[in-house]
């Protein structure tokens, strides 16, 4: 018997779908469970910290997830356990294992909103050189069954503060807890800073 789908509708678009996923393989996955807890918002308009888009009042995934950008295909947050400050995950909103299981539109908009978030990661960190990660199976130490994209900031090791983090690269070294303190205002400043980036493009298409 195939498996049964089910389907929401997002607030952001209501003709739209925000999630959908196979009840065999996603009851339990932990970014199929942001993604329904988190509605889509305009990314160029994003909500502030107290709005229900970000804070809401049941159903919270533990640890707390401090969401960057959530549209009504794709939703992305902070690393709970980060190479560095401003490690964030991208991913679909619907259960997808694997980047070749992404429909072509999510794959537009990852293409799109990687290049967006890697800028706005970079203004808010103050960190100008990063990583793009993006694993497949077991074998190439995916460890969520969700695919994902990691944009992780690269700070100069000499820097202040960056002892704290090694040398790192594809997932290997140094990863402490995320300090939902710090991570409170990052987050915030990495949706202020993508806001900024699509208001800069915007601009740049008006005057062509």
């Amino acid at each position: 018997m195939a498996p049964t789908t089910t389907t929401t509708l997002n607030a952001f678009d209501p003709g739209q779908p925000t999630h959908a996923h196979s009840d065999d393989d996603s009851s339990s996955c932990p970014f199929c469970h942001i993604a329904t807890t988190y509605s889509p918002y305009d990314p160029a308009d994003p909500p502030v910290a107290s709005s229900p888009h970000l804070d809401p009042d049941a159903g919270s995934p533990e640890p707390t997830t401090f969401v960057v950008l959530s549209t009504p295909l794709l939703i992305a947050f902070l690393d709970i356990m980060p190479l560095s400050p401003g490690h964030v995950l991208l991913c679909p909103r619907s259960h997808r294992r694997k980047l070749t299981d992404a429909t072509p539109a999510e794959a537009r908009e990852l293409g799109r909103y990687l290049r967006v978030l890697s800028a706005a990661v970079g203004a808010a960190t103050g960190v100008p050189d990063w990583n793009v990660v993006q694993n497949n199976g077991a074998a190439a130490a995916q460890v969520v069954p969700h695919m994902h994209f990691h944009i992780i900031p690269r700070p100069e090791l000499r820097s202040r503060g960056a002892e704290r983090f090694t040398s790192t690269m594809f997932g290997r070294g140094q990863r402490e807890e995320l300090d939902e303190d710090e991570a409170a205002p990052l987050a915030e400043s990495i949706r202020q800073a993508i806001a900024e980036v699509i208001g800069v493009e915007e601009a740049g298409k008006a005057k062509l």
